[in-house]
């Protein structure tokens, strides 16, 4: 029997005035706004749709500000009466919105939980001193042998399996240049530094991780009333203290996205709707299972457009 799932995006989705067309139309998005503002006491609205200060692709503000953009399309897509999906998964970031959809997390305590990750994250690694770049047209192996070759003591790993021939690498700034030089020696299309501030999914994100698993301490975690597929693993488990560490290794472990998308085919998926800002996973899952088709969600047309092709 067909199934659809429902997949939810990371960092780099982010935009200025993203949902505005949905807050004009439904209340809900500006309520979950509100919500998630008054956990954190700042403004998330104005900052996702102004930006005045120039904050938005700080870390520890665009985790929470992507995470309240995915839940408020998916409480709209619950008022809207729209279908249960058999499945969640979210990129990086994104696993924290699945989590709060599945009733595996309050949604108060998340958004201040990926504050403080963000916090954590960049206080582990000084500016400057750790990078991440993608690297287009290498298989994994490859990556890994360029990898180990590059480090000379330092930290370069996969931190991202995207797509097929899509992999990002993150680790020490001198380590990820040269291991970008080799990738380039080797025949990569493309090797191209990532504009991010902090280099996830490495194991310089280990101090992070410590700080993480101790902020979880204090938080309570449910069983899933909908399956997660989780990033470190590529699979889903009902037991709330495994998600909870899968959670913590994500920080320091790679993201296998690629694992994760065949995961949720083998099971039956044969259509997504990305939850949030933008279609970078839409991309992404074309590349890895063409036969899935996945539709985005971020504007009124969009949605109306999901609810039909899953209803379907």
């Amino acid at each position: 029997m067909e199934k659809f799932g429902f997949v939810f995006p990371g960092q780099g989705s982010q935009k200025l005035g993203m949902l505005s067309e949905l807050a004009n139309a439904h209340s809900i998005i500006a309520n979950t706004f509100a919500e998630a503002s008054d956990a954190l006491g700042i403004d998330l609205w104005q900052i996702c749709q102004h930006d005045n200060d120039n904050t938005l692709d700080r870390t520890d503000i665009t985790q929470p500000v992507l995470l309240t953009a995915s839940v408020a399309i998916w409480r709209l897509w619950q008022a809207l009466d729209g279908p249960k999906p058999a499945l969640l998964a979210g990129h990086s970031l994104g696993e924290y919105s699945a989590l709060v959809c599945a009733d595996v997390m309050q949604f108060g305590d998340a958004v201040q939980m990926v504050n403080k990750r963000g916090q954590f994250m960049q206080a582990a690694v000084p500016a400057g001193e750790g990078k991440m770049a993608a690297i287009v047209g290498l298989e994994n192996y490859q990556i890994d042998e360029i990898c180990d070759e590059a480090e000379e003591g330092e930290i370069v790993s996969a931190a991202n399996f995207n797509s097929p021939g899509q992999t990002v690498i993150a680790g020490a700034t001198a380590a990820v240049e040269r291991a970008i030089a080799l990738c380039k020696e080797a025949g990569a299309k493309r090797a191209l530094p990532l504009n991010v501030s902090v280099p996830s999914h490495c194991d310089l994100m280990r101090p992070a991780a410590k700080q993480l698993a101790e902020a979880l301490e204090s938080i309570s975690f449910g069983v899933p009333q909908i399956a997660v597929v989780q990033n470190c693993t590529a699979e889903a488990s009902e037991d709330p203290e495994l998600i909870k560490a899968n959670l913590i290794k994500q920080l320091y472990e790679p993201v296998r996205w690629v694992d994760c998308v065949n995961t949720m085919h083998k099971a039956g998926v044969s259509r997504i709707v990305e939850c949030g800002p933008g279609k970078v996973l839409c991309g992404l899952i074309k590349r890895i299972q063409p036969e899935i088709r996945c539709v985005g969600s971020d504007d009124p047309a969009s949605l109306e457009n999901a609810r039909t092709e899953m209803m379907a």
